[in-house]
């Protein structure tokens, strides 16, 4: 029997690997995953070069040279007069948009309006709002002519905190942690883990259902037993799906360290060609703004315990992908054609969307109760608990959730295998919920 499941599991997991498709996939897999975790970062520390001229029209005379220029945004503070004029012909008066103070903004807060022929960037309309709401915020506290008011002022705009999170250990032992990172690596492997579950166990499914209309599986089943293909072909397909993801990750990691090196080599040239024109309080804005540091970003991973989250992420595919490859498989075995697939897909496919949902709510509160049954129920824990795992689970919670997906697990490839063994061998006839009872019920006779 073990000899007859290698064969199959060996026919499977060959066929699928030689495939372009795996070949080209398996490349692209790294470049798509590297760029997934690079650009946003990337994105994030760029920063606009373009000048921008804005023209500034006061008619209360209360705020000129109240906004103060930066390295890209120049404020001209024009007669109020002349506002007419430059909208005429505003496409060619070289400004990127002009600012219209109508009113006092402390009596009329909405006195204010941006005009441009442009979409208005964010960091133009935030530096606007900012210089403003400071300088009425200080107008409003001398309103109550308080002695020394000024000195006050200065040194409330100076105050600000900055927080370190620290994990202590049973032995006393501290680690620095952070909760945007854990947040961020909950989410990659919840929705990485969606995304294998569904993709190689409809593979499964497809696989099965080719076989059985293209009457191959009519030759394989008079030298093995259905169960034997079934269980074959799960085994096959989840190692054809370990060697992709083996390698996903390390060509990821290459590129990224790769990437790495790239990055820092410019920033230490950036660093030492722009010293001298680089301006303090610019460095610290571009700190707060989330500069790309590989170096914190990987500090930050460290604290995580990667490789107790890899070896959780390892079980739980293959303990999701088990349970529902082998549903699949009972449905590919019951039907003739993917139209009729729909039908019996969408009771599967429920729990792992909802799972998914229930993972979004993790970021927020993982040991919540509704998370924590989630995360024990064989059909959503798979994700789930990835979901949970970079918050430190307790380790009772991993193991009970692992014995009960392990139990699933059994049962769902009990259940499936005896419609299998009926349904593989089915042509012509359609399928509904009580054929399907039927078949569980005559293949335990």
């Amino acid at each position: 029997m073990n000899n007859k499941i290698s064969l199959i599991l060996q026919r499977e997991y060959l066929t699928r690997v030689r495939k372009k498709s795996f070949i080209i996939m398996t490349l692209l897999g790294p470049l798509l995953f590297a760029a997934m975790m690079l650009i946003p970062a990337w994105i994030g520390s760029m920063e606009d070069e373009e000048e921008k001229k804005i023209a500034v029209f006061d008619h209360t005379g209360l705020y000129i040279d109240r906004i103060d220029n930066t390295n890209l945004m120049v404020f001209d503070y024009l007669d109020p007069e002349s506002e007419p004029v430059l909208r005429e012909d505003f496409s060619n008066s070289g400004y990127f948009a002009y600012l219209v103070i109508s009113d006092n903004l402390l009596d009329k807060p909405d006195a204010l309006r941006l005009f441009s022929d442009k979409q208005i960037t964010m960091e133009v309309r935030q530096h606007i709002n900012g210089r403003l709401r400071d300088y009425l915020r200080g107008e409003k506290l001398r309103s109550f002519e308080m002695e020394g008011l000024d000195e006050v002022i200065a040194a409330i705009n100076q105050v600000g905190v900055n927080i370190t999170t620290i994990k202590l250990g049973e032995d006393g032992s501290e680690r620095e942690t952070s909760s945007e990172m854990a947040m961020v690596v909950s989410m990659i492997f919840a929705f990485v883990m969606y995304m294998f579950v569904f993709i190689y166990g409809t593979q499964v499914m497809r696989g099965v259902m080719e076989e059985k209309t293209s009457r191959i599986v009519e030759v394989i089943v008079s030298s093995v037993k259905p169960f034997q293909l079934m269980l074959g072909k799960i085994i096959g397909i989840a190692l054809v799906a370990l060697t992709q993801v083996a390698l996903w990750v390390g060509l990821t990691l290459l590129i990224v360290s790769g990437m790495k090196m790239v990055f820092q080599s410019d920033k230490a040239e950036t660093s030492i060609q722009g010293t001298e024109l680089v301006s303090e309080a610019s460095v610290e804005h571009a700190a707060s703004a989330g500069g790309f540091d590989f170096s914190k970003v990987l500090n930050m991973a460290k604290s995580m315990n990667p490789a107790l989250t890899l070896s959780l992420f390892l079980i739980y595919f293959l303990g999701g992908y088990l349970l529902y490859a082998s549903l699949f498989a009972a449905i590919g075995a019951a039907i003739d054609n993917e139209t009729d697939s729909q039908q019996f897909m969408f009771p599967i496919t429920i729990p792992i969307i909802i799972a998914l949902y229930v993972a979004m709510a993790a970021f927020r509160n993982p040991h919540s109760d509704m998370v924590f049954w989630f995360s024990m129920f064989p059909l959503t824990s798979p994700i789930v608990m990835m979901a949970r795992a970079p918050f430190d689970v307790p380790f009772w919670q991993l193991g009970l959730s692992i014995g009960l997906l392990v139990a699933g697990f059994l049962l769902s490839t009990w259940f499936a295998g005896r419609i299998y063994r009926t349904g593989i061998l089915m042509y012509g006839k359609k399928v509904n919920y009580k054929e399907l009872w039927k078949w569980f019920r005559y293949s335990g006779k």
